[in-house]
């Protein structure tokens, strides 16, 4: 059956109609989960269904799918560019002075893994809002926001047509500019528990170790074609089981064994290629697994969001403690004796800055469902992130849009449905009827201090802001650091199930293509000298005397535009009120109590308003307040608040002086001025706060930040710096009515 928009929509088609009932008929048991947008889980649904529909296909046939053209919207502009020879060349060399000489020699070579098709180039687009294009150029600028987005796609499928809709919804959060160059066992996640598999084909599986065994001992001739061939009485399952060993197994990924672990007194050796991104031998390396890095600090800033009924969620929170702590997560002595210099690396760096978010019950990278209340409130957190990301990078404010008025999220039908008030057991509720807890910000909000060089939150599918438990109550973190990097018995017996159900159903195939793969090699594949590229490699892959097939021409994807549509109807929307919204000419109306305290000369007229207002510029400076306190913002105390505004309803929590008995506890559960609100486990997870003795996501009035704050909220200017306050070069714009004149002074000088 061929993989085209038809065949697609006929498969997933009743999955999303059973969704549909399901969801009103089971309505009661989604709520307080992500699933009760019914948005979210159409689209849950929609990814988990056509994944399964693609594992009965060719990885050929997926990556042709997700390849295919689709059109931009009008109001987006977009660019292709190649990327220069030279810049792949640099790119190369810096990779292989990465890799050393040992590493090169572990990937097989330094050649094969630069092979291109001929006449392919390495493309890339440039994304852009065209209403922020116009504006740039009117104004002759290069442009000094840009985004470089790389999407995986688990490595071996996805485009940037395919995910074009996400990088523009970034673009117009940041007015930016977007370069993209595309290349656990839970319920709430679309990843197959088992991992990726797919029906055999030339590119997936590669030969595996009896495979590569029997070509060693020689290809079929003349004379023994006529054998029986081993593939017939074994479908090479893709895994050994040897009953009753005392073995304890090869955990960890090494050069020339096979994995192997022993599950109920059993040994299984694990035989096929497991990811189809790198070799079973490979999946340790430290540019393959960060975690195994020695170090990752001395990075620039990190915002790490992860779904809580994710698979990998537990591997992105333990890698950004990693980043943030490279000390105390180190990889074990074992890892570091393969890479020379890796203990130095450790106490090179310091730590790096980074905001972890864990978001209650969302799947795998869930601003992939961009047109669902939860994936907008994600997109509102990248956005503020990145602002003060820009900012700080520049040393400079940055202009923002306000789009509180015209991004809506609450507009959506279905999030109305879900009602958006957290439920009581989770917070409390404040006079006026509304939670306790702090929504998520925006581009343009402050973010608040970085504690230990971390930001730790978690966040529920209404984008309210909880405190993360500390780390001694995180799983993930309690792993010692020689079961970091070995396989486990757990997803080993997911993966095993599914090969089995896969190998037998696809029996018949698999050994055709091995047949096949045979008769290729004796006619002989081209060769890079003495490299050797693995075997799922394309480069290895080309039979000697034969031209290689050319890169073909898109053709135009009628599901994926269909997909692109749903996923930008948001932004379009937003387009629409946000030109709307600047016909509106901004008027500023004068009352009569401005200057309050003057003596009174004329009386208000009868029925005028009191307090009138200005329309709001939806433009907001974005500025570095001193979150981090590294080297490019310096860590002030908070100056005297001039307008001696009044702070209330605050638990301010004072940290121990250095060298007290309390220092130590400081280092994993920080405390800070406003304490987040710590609602019990949402859906039985351990990464609520509990007692709420961590809450690294609310602002405090007192510590290294400049801005004055009003009942926790953060006043749109900053105050000029202490150590120069007569000093021009470090004012803002904003700065400029504060430091013009003190008003008490400018009263004495007119007396």
């Amino acid at each position: 059956m061929p993989f085209n928009t038809i065949t697609v929509s006929g498969a997933i088609a009743p999955a999303l109609i059973s969704t549909y009932l399901s969801h009103y008929l089971n309505y009661k048991s989604l709520k307080k989960k992500p699933t009760a947008h019914i948005s979210y889980h159409e689209g849950v649904e929609l990814i988990r269904e056509f994944l399964h529909h693609a594992s009965h296909h060719t990885v050929e046939d997926i990556q042709a799918f997700t390849s295919q053209w689709v059109p931009s919207p009008r109001w987006v502009k977009v660019d292709e560019v190649e990327i220069p020879h030279d810049r792949v060349a640099a790119a190369a060399t810096a990779l292989e002075r990465q890799l050393g000489p040992d590493g090169i020699r572990l990937v097989g070579g330094r050649t094969w893994w630069q092979w291109r098709k001929p006449e392919s180039r390495l493309m890339a687009e440039w994304i852009e809002m065209r209403g922020d294009y116009n504006r740039r150029k009117k104004t002759a600028g290069p442009g000094n926001r840009v985004m470089l987005y790389v999407h995986g796609g688990a490595y071996f499928f996805g485009s940037v047509d395919e995910h074009r809709y996400q990088m523009q919804r970034h673009a117009r959060k940041l007015k930016a500019r977007v370069l993209a160059r595309v290349a656990g066992d839970n319920p709430m996640d679309y990843i197959p528990p088992h991992g990726f598999l797919h029906r055999p084909s030339a590119a997936w599986p590669p030969p595996n170790s009896d495979d590569l065994r029997v070509i060693q001992a020689g290809v079929p001739t003349a004379t023994n074609e006529s054998r029986k061939s081993p593939f017939d009485s074994d479908a090479a399952l893709g895994f050994s089981i040897e009953e009753e060993t005392h073995s304890r197994g090869d955990l960890a990924p090494q050069p020339n064994h096979n994995l192997s672990i022993v599950i109920d007194g059993d040994l299984i050796e694990v035989k096929d290629q497991i990811q189809l991104y790198t070799t079973n031998q490979l999946l340790s390396h430290p540019l393959v697994s960060p975690v195994l890095q020695p170090s990752l600090g001395g990075l620039p800033p990190l915002l790490i969001l992860t779904g809580g009924g994710e698979v990998l969620r537990d591997e992105q929170i333990y890698l950004a403690h990693k980043a943030a702590n490279p000390k105390m997560y180190s990889p074990s002595e074992s890892f570091l004796d393969l890479y020379p210099g890796s203990r130095d690396a450790i106490s090179k760096w310091k730590g790096t800055d980074v905001q972890l978010q864990v978001w209650d019950d969302l799947c795998h990278v869930a601003p992939t469902l961009s047109f669902t209340p939860p994936a907008k409130h994600m997109y509102r957190s990248i956005s503020q992130f990145g602002a003060w990301a820009l900012a700080r990078a520049q040393m400079t404010e940055i202009e923002i849009l306000d789009d509180d008025d015209v991004s809506i999220i609450s507009g959506n039908s279905d999030l109305a449905e879900a009602n958006t008030t957290p439920n009581d057991s989770l917070t409390t509720a404040g006079k006026d009827g509304r939670p306790n807890a702090r929504k998520i910000g925006k581009a343009g909000d402050a973010l608040p201090p970085f504690h230990n060089h971390m930001i730790r939150q978690r966040v529920d599918c209404y984008g309210y802001i909880y405190a993360l438990a500390p780390p001694s109550k995180l799983p993930a973190l309690q792993v010692p650091p020689h079961e970091v990097g070995i396989i486990k018995e757990g997803p080993v017996r997911r993966w095993m199930a599914g090969k089995r159900e896969w190998d037998t159903k696809f029996a018949r195939e698999k050994r055709a293509v091995q047949k096949k793969r045979m008769a290729e090699l004796a006619h002989g594949y081209e060769r890079f000298g003495d490299e050797v590229p693995p075997p799922s490699a394309l480069a290895g892959r080309r039979e000697r005397g034969v031209e290689t097939e050319r890169e073909k021409s898109k053709s135009r994807s009628w599901g994926m535009s269909m997909w692109s549509l749903w996923g930008s109807k948001h932004d379009k929307a937003t387009i629409g009120r946000e030109e709307q919204a600047d016909m509106e000419p901004e008027v500023a109306v004068v009352s009569p109590l401005d200057g309050a305290g003057a003596n009174a000369r004329v009386a208000p007229r009868a029925g005028s308003p009191l307090h009138a207002s200005r329309s709001r510029s939806r433009r907001r400076a974005v500025t570095d307040a001193g979150q981090t306190g590294g080297p490019n913002d310096e860590s002030l105390p908070l100056a005297p608040n001039p307008l001696s505004l009044p702070l209330q309803n605050h638990n301010h929590h004072r940290s121990p002086p250095q060298g007290s008995p309390a220092e130590s506890a400081t280092q994993e559960a920080a405390q800070v001025a406003v304490q987040e609100p710590s609602p019990p486990p949402s859906t039985g997870s351990v990464y609520d706060a509990g007692g709420g003795d961590e809450a690294n996501g609310a602002e405090r009035p007192f510590g290294p930040l400049r801005r004055p704050f009003f009942d926790g909220v953060a006043i749109p200017f900053t105050l000029r710096r202490l150590g120069d306050p007569q000093s021009r070069e470090n004012r803002h714009a904003s700065l400029i009515t504060l430091d013009s004149m003190d008003p008490v002074d400018a009263l004495q000088r007119a007396g």
